[in-house]
């Protein structure tokens, strides 16, 4: 979806769960509309089957309007592996729940993680990712 195209229908949504993807760890934050913050929760240290389990619990405890993905990128803007495993999670997850997906460029979302002195760097990186949606809001 283009940004812009993202940024008209984020606007009616009020909740939101994002997730910072890892190979074996996933970043979770949840934010909202409303106070345009995020606040991280639990990282979810599991793969394939399990982590999937984990992400449905999440999404019944929080019961979120869509889910925010962050989407990693080369320096210069070009995809890798990561980015490619991240935009699979992020259509499977519009599959398996039927929420709206979004995704986001994040860009040296861990590194800001890292030098704000996070204890958890994936669940800051998924409140840094979550931010940055809510910011480009109307």
């Amino acid at each position: 979806m283009s940004p812009a195209g993202a940024s008209q229908a984020a606007a009616s949504l009020r909740t939101f769960l994002a997730f910072d993807f890892g190979l074996k760890r996933t970043g979770v934050a949840t934010g909202n509309l409303l106070t345009r913050t995020a606040s991280p929760q639990a990282t979810i240290a599991a793969e394939g089957a399990a982590r999937f389990k984990a992400v449905e619990l999440r999404i019944r405890e929080w019961q979120p309007d869509a889910l925010i993905v962050g989407i990693p990128f080369h320096p210069d803007g070009a995809s890798h592996d990561n980015t490619v495993r991240a935009q699979k999670f992020a259509r499977q997850l519009r599959g398996r729940y039927g929420l709206q997906v979004f995704e986001v460029d994040e860009r040296y979302s861990t590194t800001e993680a890292l030098t704000g002195g996070a204890k958890d760097a994936d669940a800051a990186s998924a409140c840094i990712i979550l931010e940055q949606f809510l910011r480009s809001l109307p």
